[in-house]
């Protein structure tokens, strides 16, 4: 049985790649780019700078309710586990009895052992069935909380950005998309925050 949650992180940073890219309003006085002496890459407090971005797995591993989610659907599919591996034992048992049977001439007749063999064929093929039950039901969940996820920061987003002061927010997934940034432009640790202030707000309500 497939393992999920041994990828579910880059699952949720795949989801958040596509999400990160926000184009704003137009504002008067806002959206320009800032010239800097040369030689100086950093933005300073009060510069406009139209573009930011959020390292995207630095953001999963702070952000309580990633890590909430994750932990959901980690316990599913230890059920799920659990539940095949059951199933999988109790077959392994009655194949194991029935190729001793075979070897010590148990059955009455070879018609016997013939029905008896296809008898545990059909339910290895039950058995096929369920792992791929279990495995379908551990990939629709886990696109719902993605959902869930995504829809939560882009809410936030939204709202982090009403004034358009950024055109454009980047995912900087596990350092590939960023090379290099003037100090200021990686957001994450602001988002991380608000978000964490804003899901332990809603626990307490």
């Amino acid at each position: 049985m497939k393992r999920f949650l041994l990828v579910v992180n880059l699952v949720f940073l795949a989801g958040l790649s596509s999400l990160l890219l926000v184009g704003c309003n137009e504002k008067a006085g806002t959206g320009a780019y800032v010239d800097t002496p040369a030689g100086n890459g950093s933005i300073s407090k009060g510069d406009v700078f139209p573009i930011a971005y959020i390292d995207t797995d630095s953001l999963l591993r702070q952000y309580q309710f990633a890590i909430y989610l994750q932990e959901e659907l980690l316990k599913k599919e230890e059920k799920s586990r659990t539940d095949f591996n059951e199933q999988a034992k109790k077959l392994q048992t009655q194949m194991a009895e029935f190729q001793r049977k075979v070897q010590n001439n148990g059955f009455l007749s070879r018609e016997r052992a013939e029905q008896e063999q296809k008898n545990l064929m059909a339910k290895d093929q039950e058995l096929q069935g369920l792992n791929a039950k279990l495995s379908n039901e551990l990939m629709v969940e886990q696109e719902k909380l993605n959902r869930q996820l995504r829809d939560t920061l882009s809410s936030y987003l939204e709202e982090f950005n009403k004034d358009g002061k950024y055109k454009l927010i980047l995912s900087n997934t596990l350092g590939d998309n960023v090379l290099y940034s003037a100090p200021g432009i990686n957001i994450t640790q602001e988002i991380a925050d608000a978000l964490n202030a804003r899901y332990e707000a809603g626990k307490s309500k």
